[in-house]
């Protein structure tokens, strides 16, 4: 794109590449079967949507990488005063706690919110409450130790580096670790509704890039999450797990109950890994972008793009405003640049801008 950028933004981009750089080094040092490699664009010209593929693998989409361990020295590390009344254990969580330090570090938990920071920081919710689940035999805290836990665990990020404020950036509440609407926590209660064994053959071990076609897990999870749901309603009648929305409150907040129980037959390592694998494949579906009203881009880009100069300054300072909002992966760039052409064709706006403005699917993300 041709638009400059502000001294504040040139920074931000030195420590976003910095801190990709950490990130592949930690992946060069790793075991090749530890990682899904994703494919990345490389191609700025207009038929840069098409993704190049690995030549050795299926298609797959890209993965957010995982937390970098090389990074730790550059976060400061301090030893929190906690409220002393959760129940949940911060030191087994050790290593699961400071990954997701680093994922949320302060300096990038906006931009990394949508792709690496909140899908770790639920991951470690979920697993935390999970693990706890054996020895308290229930998969949810009370109301009443939500909030000095959920605090507790705020503290200990931040006394790793992480973001102060990640509970407004990635929208969590004390009934993120309560059962909500979901009428059933209880362990053995939970057991005895769902084919447990089942549930756990199609989700102790997933294939990050399978799973999101076939979805044999995402299934699994439905189907007992539907059917914790019906005990609220029919307890006798538990034959017709399509009775309710698959995506109601209540059967939303049974799925987050599936999951605690998940969490708590793995360990924490492997149990983060089917949570970040279940995870991707619900952040690639939608593009997380918020599209500000762009009657200057159709202003100066209507009427056949008389003025070829005028309509493409409108287009770098659109899309480099949504660029900015924060990081989005490759499948979710599609969506988003799907989205600003419908946007565009309804201002009566039909030729190719993006080929005039040589504007590819890398500019719509900070990683571009």
């Amino acid at each position: 794109m041709s638009a400059g950028v502000s001294l504040k933004h040139r920074v931000i981009m030195f420590l976003l590449e910095l801190f990709v750089f950490f990130a592949c080094f930690r992946e060069c040092l790793s075991s090749p079967l530890d990682h899904v490699k994703g494919y990345m664009l490389t191609d700025r010209r207009a038929d840069a949507f098409v993704p190049e593929i690995t030549p050795s693998a299926s298609p797959q989409p890209f993965l957010p990488l995982l937390a970098p361990s090389p990074l730790s020295p550059f976060t400061n590390s301090s030893v929190p005063k906690l409220s002393g009344l959760c129940i949940l254990n911060f030191t087994a969580a050790q290593s699961l706690m400071s990954m997701t330090s680093i994922d949320c570090w302060a300096a990038f938990a906006p931009l990394l919110a949508n792709v690496i920071c909140c899908p770790q920081l639920h991951a470690t919710l979920v697993i935390l409450v999970g693990q706890s689940s054996k020895d308290t035999g229930v998969l949810a805290l009370n109301r009443t130790l939500a909030n000095p836990c959920l605090s507790d665990i705020e503290k200990v990020l931040e006394g790793q580096g992480a973001g102060e404020n990640l509970k407004q950036i990635c929208s969590i509440h004390p009934s993120n670790l309560t059962e909500a609407s979901c009428p059933v926590k209880d362990v053995d209660e939970f057991e005895s509704t769902v084919n447990s064994s089942e549930l756990l053959a199609s989700c102790e071990k997933i294939d990050p890039v399978k799973e999101c076609c076939d979805q044999v897990c995402q299934g699994a999870i439905s189907e007992a999450a539907i059917r914790l749901a019906l005990k609220a309603s029919d307890p006798l009648n538990m034959d017709v797990p399509h009775v309710l929305p698959e995506h109601s409150t209540r059967v939303n907040d049974c799925k987050t109950v599936v999951l605690r129980w998940l969490a708590s037959k793995l360990d924490p390592y492997r149990a983060k890994e089917v949570l970040r694998g279940l995870t991707n494949c619900n952040v690639n579906k939608v593009c997380p972008l918020v599209f500000p009203n762009m009657r200057h881009v159709a202003n100066s880009c209507w009427n056949g793009i008389n003025n070829q100069t005028a309509c493409c300054d409108a287009m770098d300072s659109y899309v480099s405003h949504l660029q900015k909002q924060t990081l989005i992966t490759n499948l979710q760039a599609l969506d988003c640049a799907t989205s600003l052409g419908l946007k565009l064709q309804k201002y009566n706006i039909t030729r190719n801008v993006y080929s005039q403005c040589h504007i590819s699917l890398k500019d719509f993300s900070l990683q571009g």
